[in-house]
């Protein structure tokens, strides 16, 4: 009788992310600079790669640095990657230039959030998003997801709703489906639940983007949105923070905006 053992842990993981990711033994084998006998000896147990190995798979499946140093404790070694408290001493730089960016950025909002849309820190010009919106909504933890489409949230004033709810559902799921993430999909759902049919009656892009297009009391704010984040981040802390800066889409919103940054003063 011949019994087939188990592939380790690390084995299953390797596969399991080439899977997701779509990717050929002999596509990943070229990307880190191996061979493909050698992928496949490493996916059923036969081969224990070292550290390095370990590293540039994680790497060459384009893999998050949470999700390599996963990997890495799968293959029995210490993760590579600290994750330091947003508060912590060594990240004060960080915070220095996040401050600094969102200050520089009024009088249009800005904010900062975490991959699952945490809201970390935001600027003098994030009320005109969250004006009218439910306190439950506004007590920490704060999402600016669940923010953005709930419909105690800013849903009410988003006049095109249904395509601006789309775009965020959409770049959500495709998170998901990069890193299986089961909070993730379960949010993804959530919100999806908040968005309305279609409007085929009508073409809310501006050519080239999804602008936001939010009712306030001075009219109507047509707004674009930019992500910015770490690069070449090398703490996980830092790698899953995002900074999203609102911009106006035409010169009324610009002089709205800037009215209401006189007024605060």
């Amino acid at each position: 009788m011949t019994t087939v053992g188990q592939p380790p842990p690390f084995a299953r993981e390797l596969l399991r992310w080439r899977t997701a990711r779509r990717v050929s033994q002999l596509e990943l084998a070229s990307r880190a600079g191996t061979t493909q006998r050698y992928v496949s000896f490493i996916e059923r147990g036969r081969s224990v790669p070292g550290r390095a190995v370990v590293l540039r798979l994680a790497e060459s499946l384009e893999l998050t640095l949470r999700e390599r140093n996963t990997l890495l404790l799968a293959a029995g070694y210490a993760p590579a990657y600290p994750e330091s408290p947003l508060d912590a001493v060594e990240l004060g730089p960080v915070r220095e230039a996040l401050d600094g960016i969102l200050e520089g950025h009024l009088p249009y909002p800005a904010l900062v959030a975490g991959p699952r849309g945490e809201l970390v820190a935001a600027n003098g010009a994030f009320d005109v998003l969250t004006e009218g919106v439910a306190a439950e909504l506004l007590a920490p933890p704060v999402n600016v997801l669940r923010l953005a489409l709930h419909p105690r949230g800013m849903a009410p004033r988003v006049v095109n709703l249904d395509a601006w709810g789309r775009h965020i559902v959409e770049n959500l799921r495709a998170r998901a489906a990069r890193g299986p993430d089961p909070s993730l999909d379960g949010l993804a759902a959530e919100l999806a639940s908040y968005v309305p049919a279609p409007d085929v009656s009508g073409d809310d892009y501006l050519g080239f983007a999804v602008p936001l297009r939010l009712r306030c009391a001075e009219g109507e704010l047509r707004l674009l949105t930019t992500l910015t984040s770490f690069a070449t981040a090398v703490d996980v802390t830092l790698a899953e923070l995002h900074l999203e800066a609102f911009l106006p889409a035409d010169a009324r919103t610009a002089e709205i905006l800037r009215a209401r940054a006189a007024q605060r003063r």
